[in-house]
């Protein structure tokens, strides 16, 4: 019973930390962003108050992500960011991973927020309304003309909502983000974030120290290709990061994320049979990376790309 009561006390005031912390670096990016518009530098206020929040965090609660691959990936610009999205836990990974030049996707309501709004306002956030197919559509293709304009990248959540995964899994993909690569010419650069249940589990009251593996996987070009190749670009998409997800959750550093103690994080009896799904998955990526690939032949109208570009694209699989 002690321990029940010790164990929701850290949950709340880790929690109660957490947002304090949010508010505090919000009011900051409020400011930052309103002076870096003066130097005409606006560009890089989200990666300046993701940073501060990164630095707090770790400071005041001991939670971070950790990059243990690809990080130079992260210099790919312009470039549509993508990653798996579970828990409110994830506006950290931004403090993370986030480059310079580089902006959020929101929902709309977020904008009326204080202090959190205010910040996404000023620091250019693409605000979706997810009720109104209409505005949605004309939102993405400003951020279109913005990234081939202004060579600003983008961050996308394709999963629409937090899965709230106790288990390296990944709800289905929304094909925004994919139409916008596609509309601007740019590549799509995947971050695969460890499970991290062990750390944040919201209904066992559990939120302790720790740190989160995160992977930047390889940029996937999307050159040649239309709207037509949005589904298997989607998909091919998918499959290459819930492998990755599956096999960091596995690694040492993932289990230790993804197990509720570190007594606990231990290789998991299942990783065999993970393993096969793993490698079902890679034929089922081969195939949709072909599709792709051949479609971006017709496409430029070359009848030797489907080999190069399938070769390209072979390299963001290994």
């Amino acid at each position: 019973m002690s321990y029940m009561g010790n164990s929701t006390a850290s949950f709340v005031a880790r929690l109660l930390t957490s947002y304090a912390c949010l508010v505090l670096c919000a009011i900051y990016g409020v400011f930052a962003s309103l002076f870096l518009r003066l130097i005409g530098q606006h560009r890089i206020s989200q990666w300046a108050t993701a940073r501060a929040f990164k630095h707090t965090m770790a400071w005041a609660t001991g939670v971070e992500f950790e990059i243990v691959a690809g990080q130079n990936n992260l210099d790919t610009r312009p470039a549509v960011f993508i990653g798996n999205h579970q828990t409110a836990l994830d506006v950290l990974l931004l403090g993370t991973i986030f480059p310079k030049f580089c902006s959020v996707t929101a929902k709309k309501s977020l904008a009326r927020m204080p202090f959190l709004g205010w910040f996404m306002a000023l620091s250019g956030t693409v605000f979706i309304d997810r009720a109104n197919r209409a505005t949605a559509r004309k939102a993405f293709e400003g951020a279109a003309n913005e990234i081939k304009r202004e060579r600003q990248s983008v961050f996308i959540f394709p999963e629409g909502t937090r899965s709230y995964a106790e288990e390296p899994m990944l709800l289905g993909f929304k094909k925004g983000a994919f139409h916008l690569a596609i509309q601007a010419g740019v590549p799509i650069v995947p971050v695969v974030t460890g499970c991290y249940w062990g750390i944040l589990g919201a209904r066992e009251r559990r939120f302790r120290a720790g740190k989160i593996p995160v992977k930047i996987l390889k940029p996937i070009p999307t050159n040649n290709l239309n709207a037509d190749d949005v589904e298997r670009l989607t998909r091919y998409t998918r499959d290459i990061m819930l492998r990755e997800l599956i096999q960091l959750t596995e690694s040492p550093k993932g289990q230790q994320a993804a197990k509720a103690t570190l007594e606990d994080a231990v290789p998991s009896m299942t990783v065999k049979n993970r393993s096969t799904t793993t490698n079902s998955s890679s034929s089922s990526i081969d195939s949709s990376l072909n599709e792709v690939a051949t479609s971006a032949a017709k496409a430029s109208g070359t009848d030797d790309s489907n080999d190069t570009t399938a070769q390209r694209e072979r390299g963001v699989a290994t």
